[in-house]
Formats: C-alpha cells, structure tokens, sequence
C-alpha cells in the first residue's frame, strides 16, 4: 500500500470523491441516454422552448398574463401562485391550528372534546377528498343575481367577491412587502443584538421602523391608483355577473379552505404536544412570582412551548407548501399545474420536470432556512441551558 493511503483522512477523501465520480457518470449516462431517445424521436431537447409563447391563457394569475407571454413568463405566475396559496393557507391552519390546540390544552372538558373531536374527524380524511369536497360546496352557492353577503364578503358559484383597492399589481405587490415589513422591522429592531442601544431606549427606533415602511405602503398605494376610479372598488351586481372588487375563484377558494382546515388539524397536535413539553414547575413558579394566569401564559408557557415545537412545525409547513400540488385536481393554476400543462403542448418532459423540481426545492430549502434562523435565534444560550 502506498504510503498516503495509510492516512485515514487521505482514504476518505478518495473514496468520498469516488462515489461523487460514480453519480456524476450516471448522472450524465442517464442525461445523455435520454438525449438520444429523443432525438431518435425527431423530439428536441433542451430549454429553448421557454421563450415560446404558451398559447393559452390563466384563469388565475396574481400578475397579468396573456396567450402570447412566453413559457418562462408562465412558470415564474406559477411559482408565484403557488407561493400566495402557501402563504395564505399557512396562515389560515396556523390560525386554527392554533386555537384547535390550546383548545386542548385547557382543563374544560367541553373545549377538550371539541378541539379532539376537530382534529380526529379532519386529520383522519385524506386531503384530497377535502379538496373535492369543499370544491363542490362553494361550486354550489348561489348565482350572482341570489348572492349571499356576509359583511364586505359577496358569495355566489363564480367566486367569492371582497372590495379591492384600484392599483396596479406590482404597486400592490410592492405596497405587500412594504406592510409586511412594517410588521416585522419593529420586532427585529426592538429585539436585536446588532443595535449597541439598550432595548428599553429604542422606543424611537421601533416607531421609525413601524411608520417609515407603512408611509412607504401609502405612497405606493396612491402612485400606483388609478385617478379616474375610486380607490376602493366594491362588488356589485352588474347585469348578470357581480362587478368591480377582488373575485377570488372557487378554485382558491376550495384550495385555502382545505389547506386550512386540513393543515389546521396536524398543526394543533404540533401546539398541544409544545405546550404539553412545558414543565408544570414553569407554571408553578410563575404563579409563585405573583404572575397571573394571563401573563404566566405569554411570558412563560408560550416562548418555551414555541421552542418545543418550532422544528416540527417547519416540517410540516413544507409539507403544507408541497400539498398545494393538489390543486392541479380542480384546475387551480399553480406551478404544477402550469408545468403539466407545458408537458402536454411542449413535450418538454425532462425539462419541464426539471424546472418544477427546482422550484419546489428552492421554495422548501428558503423555508426551512429562515425556520432554522429563527430556530437558532430563540434557542436558549449559555447560562440559559442550566435552568
């Protein structure tokens, strides 16, 4: 044996980069044993065909798309939509998720069985039939012209109508972040360690980063209006369809109610069990200390219950954003939708896989990234570990 190999550093780092030479030649095997097949097909590969126009139109799309947009246009609406769906449905199970689950926590024993009853009746249905179903019930509301109103909210069977501000797109996608940064700034600068000034004497810093991105928000909003139409825009009858205000198809609809109902059930397990890995002597000593009930629940009970079940609820949170897939069952027209569509006129299969894949896999990696940030951020440190 050679002298270098008697090195076991040495030895790993060859038989290390054996196997990547080992997948790399199959990789490429398979690549270029692909290429052949389709070109004795008469088929072309590669990804010329993004710049194609598609030829069909979206029925749902959060910017503005037309038949001769190009495949490229398409994939990034697809994504996009995708992404809308996630967060809003995240949202949505979140919020249920939540309250099903302290539900389950508390001591009633009335509050206990419905939170139980919830999460064994949906979380026992596959998603997929939710899917179906709450697409045939909002499918089956009324017409526009016997359209039920609930609040600013106007149902029928063409969608679910709610007022809508007169601005284009991208200002109101612009105005978005600016409010969602108005959201979080404040926390971030209010919490951060990179701000040599104490905590208590940032009263200043916070209200600035609070009011610096809505004015932003307001100023985008009133560039990006339309001046010959009022700002708001409400729904009304118009002829025989509801006019004016923000329609949101049934397809969204039915995704965001599944998604939320269905996400709602595993995530309120997730809540119960944080909770539950909070010790009983926290909640003593809290009320030792003179805490009350309320306070001992927010200061105590619910930063550590949000450690305890932080890494599993970012599983499930990428579980969540890869079912919005299911969409392509009712012609929602998400990323996966559009790439099976692609598939059907392009014949771009390998491509067009490839392009899906990497999308899921950047939008699950970005997610799991900032869950492991945060993760590490209210991790306990130092001295903290030895209470």
């Amino acid at each position: 044996m050679p002298g270098f190999l008697r090195n076991q550093k040495v030895r790993n780092a060859l038989l290390q980069a054996l196997f990547v030479a080992v997948v790399l030649i199959v990789v490429l095997g398979g690549w270029r044993n692909a290429q052949q097949t389709l070109e004795a097909q008469n088929m072309v590969s590669g990804f010329g065909f993004l710049n194609k126009s598609t030829g069909w139109d979206l029925t749902f799309s959060l910017l503005p798309t037309s038949s001769s947009d190009p495949y490229w246009w398409f994939f990034v609406v697809g994504i996009l939509n995708t992404l809308f769906l996630g967060i809003i449905g995240l949202a949505l199970a979140t919020l249920i998720g939540g309250i099903i689950g302290i539900m389950r926590t508390l001591d009633n024993p009335v509050l206990n069985l419905l939170g139980r009853s919830y999460v064994d009746f949906f979380r026992n249905i596959p998603l997929i039939l939710q899917v179906f179903f709450w697409y045939a019930v909002v499918t089956h509301l009324p017409s526009p012209r016997e359209a039920a109103t609930f609040g600013p909210l106007t149902m029928s069977s063409r969608g679910i109508y709610m007022p809508a501000l007169n601005v284009g797109g991208w200002y109101l996608f612009a105005a978005g972040v600016a409010v969602l940064a108005a959201i979080i700034l404040p926390f971030w600068v209010g919490r951060t360690r990179r701000i040599a000034r104490p905590p208590e004497d940032r009263r200043g810093l916070v209200w600035a980063a609070f009011l610096g991105p809505l004015a932003a928000a307001i100023a985008i909003i009133l560039i990006g209006r339309d001046p010959a139409e009022p700002l708001l825009s409400l729904p009304t009858l118009g002829g025989l369809n509801i006019r004016g205000g923000l329609r949101i198809s049934p397809e969204f609809s039915a995704m965001l109610i599944s998604i939320g109902i269905y996400g709602g059930a595993y995530i309120a397990e997730i809540v119960r069990g944080g909770f539950k890995a909070v010790g009983k002597g926290q909640t003593e000593a809290a009320h030792a200390l003179g805490l009350t009930p309320l306070q001992s629940f927010f200061r105590i009970r619910l930063p550590l219950a949000l450690r305890a079940m932080l890494p599993i609820l970012a599983n499930q949170y990428i579980w969540l954003i890869k079912a919005t897939t299911m969409g392509i069952a009712i012609g929602f027209n998400d990323f996966f939708m559009i790439v099976a569509v692609t598939i059907n006129q392009s014949g771009q299969t390998i491509e067009a896989i490839a392009i899906l894949m990497a999308g899921f896999l950047a939008i699950n990696l970005t997610l799991a990234a900032i869950f492991n940030r945060i993760n590490k951020a209210i991790a306990l440190k130092g001295n903290q570990l030895r209470s």
